[in-house]
């Protein structure tokens, strides 16, 4: 198994019950940092399919096969390594979210649940929307057979989608203003006032993504923090350059007016923020993590199923969560 394998798989196994050709394969394999030919993919799907991993659907489709299922879900810790990192580059780059008319691509993350949780889900996320451990008021709630992008909910599930907060990358970056995803953390709240990261992972190696480590591992507290004024939220440590501090305050802050709030805090050029050093000459900056959303839902005894990134999507085409309660 190679990359290129790999992402092909990652494509299908999200277009499960689509009819899938080689063109639309082409297509979404650019969200995973590979380009191809049609003519090419096919022929990689050729490999797949001697190898068991996919079969034929539809006239001209293919879709993943249970063993391409096991082999997608161990693949190589070796392929695996620098994953988040690739993906975070290049969704960066593929954001297209415009301020002035609030149009455009975003990246979004996906939660799962049951059909029979979504009511007693949407009153848990409500505190969450209120707070500024929120990266936005906007999100989509998809029932089963629906998608989101190149995302399928499966059967008996629905999808809650909120925006991932490596969409500031992206709208950074078409600013002109590089940003350097260092580590996703727990970041420590105390008296309504962020203090300290108390667990972080760095994003560099990392075959998964930090923000979802950290739900699976209960090390949350959103709950807390949104109720009481001390918790654990997920955040993300992210650094500048120091030419750059002045112009990255003030998009924060038009991102703010826009309904946008996830920058929780620009520090001051070569200081610690958060008690985390920066480097030289550069500026570090922390962002709430796009899924406090769904750790509330675990810490609420509702189980969930997220994953970071998932998707590019519309964001005009999310709803405001006042439009779900």
């Amino acid at each position: 198994m190679n990359r290129t394998l790999i992402a092909i798989l990652r494509v299908l196994e999200g277009y499960q019950d689509v009819i899938t050709g080689s063109r639309e394969i082409a297509r979404r394999l650019k969200t995973h940092g590979v380009t191809l030919s049609e003519r090419t993919v096919r022929y990689h799907l050729k490999v797949l399919d001697e190898m068991g991993l996919t079969e034929p659907f539809g006239k001209e489709g293919r879709k993943i096969t249970e063993k391409g299922k096991e082999e997608l879900a161990k693949a190589l810790v070796s392929e695996k390594v620098g994953f988040v990192i690739s993906r975070i580059d290049t969704l960066s780059y593929l954001t297209s979210l415009d301020l002035d008319t609030l149009r455009g691509d975003v990246i979004l993350n996906v939660s799962y649940i049951a059909e029979r949780d979504l009511k007693k889900a949407l009153k848990a996320m409500l505190p969450v929307f209120r707070s500024p451990y929120a990266m936005s008021d906007r999100l989509a709630v998809v029932r089963e057979g629906g998608r989101l992008g190149e995302v399928t909910v499966p059967e008996g599930k629905v999808a809650l989608a909120t925006v991932c907060s490596v969409t500031i990358n992206g709208v950074f970056l078409k600013a002109g203003i590089p940003v350097t995803s260092r580590f996703g953390g727990v970041l420590e709240v105390e008296g309504g006032r962020p203090t300290r990261f108390i667990a972080l992972i760095s994003y560099e190696g990392s075959s998964l993504d930090p923000l979802e480590v950290f739900i699976r591992g209960k090390m949350t507290d959103v709950g807390g923090a949104v109720h009481r004024g001390t918790g654990r939220v997920l955040a993300s440590f992210r650094e500048i350059p120091v030419v750059c501090h002045r112009s990255a305050r003030e998009l924060a802050e038009r991102l703010r007016e826009k309904g946008i709030g996830g920058i929780l805090r620009i520090g001051e050029p070569n200081s610690p923020l958060y008690e985390m050093p920066v480097g030289l000459d550069r500026t570090g900056m922390v962002i709430v993590g796009g899924l406090n959303p769904a750790a509330i839902l675990e810490e609420s005894g509702i189980p969930t199923e997220s994953r970071a990134m998932s998707t590019l999507y519309e964001f005009s085409a999310l709803g405001r969560y006042e439009d779900y309660c």
